[in-house]
Formats: C-alpha cells, structure tokens, sequence
C-alpha cells in the first residue's frame, strides 16, 4: 500500500481531539535514502535509526511546533510518486487537553502540593 494511503488510514482513524502524533518511517530501498531525505524535509523529518527505521515524523492537530497532517500527507505522495516505497508505524499518540495553571513565582512546596491534589 502507498505511503499516503497508509497514512490516510492512520489519520482517519484518530479520535477528534487528538493533538500530538509521532510517526516512524522506513524505506525499502536504502540506496535512495537522501532522495527520499530531499523530500522529507518539507514536514521536519527527523533523522532516526532506532532499529532500521529512518525517520521520525511529528504531527500537530490544530497547534503546536510540528507538521501538520496535510503537509505530510503531500510529502508521503511525494514519496509516492517518486517510487520510494516505504513502511509507517504509529508510535505515540497525545490526545485531549491539560490543564494549564501559571505557577512562575510560586514556591516549590505550592507546585508540588498543587501536583498531588490534581493526581488523586
């Protein structure tokens, strides 16, 4: 199955509110591994060789410091077109929100009290 495919099915189906995702990316044919490196840099792939895999993706839903889902998309098509075949892994998914309280200036008796009561 195409890369843009595989991700499509992926993206589909996430929940709603999911913010952060963190995909792998392998190629089967390593002797193409700085062409297919000239197009990942349009979504910030980040170089990775954690058991073969090559790259790591990162997503963001609505905000955040990543690429966003359409950009990706394009670039796997990119791949795709290219005849750079490939394998994608789903490695971690963030979703739903946290609870955002200011605590500059605040001691650390406050903070970690304030830590505790929020985890029973």
């Amino acid at each position: 199955m195409p890369l843009a495919a595989d991700f499509r099915e992926i993206i589909e189906s996430l929940p709603d509110d999911w913010t952060d995702l963190e995909l792998d990316l392998r190629i089967a044919d390593e002797s193409r591994y700085v062409e297919a490196a000239s197009y990942l840099v349009t979504c910030n792939a980040q170089p990775y060789s954690h058991h073969d895999w090559h790259w790591r993706l990162l997503l963001a839903h609505r905000f955040g410091h990543a690429a966003a889902a359409p950009t990706v998309h394009g670039t796997l098509a990119l791949l795709d077109d290219a005849g750079i075949a490939g394998e994608l892994a789903l490695r971690e998914l963030r979703s739903g929100r946290v609870e955002v309280v200011q605590m500059w200036g605040r001691p650390q008796s406050v903070r970690d009290e304030f830590r505790q009561l929020r985890a029973q």
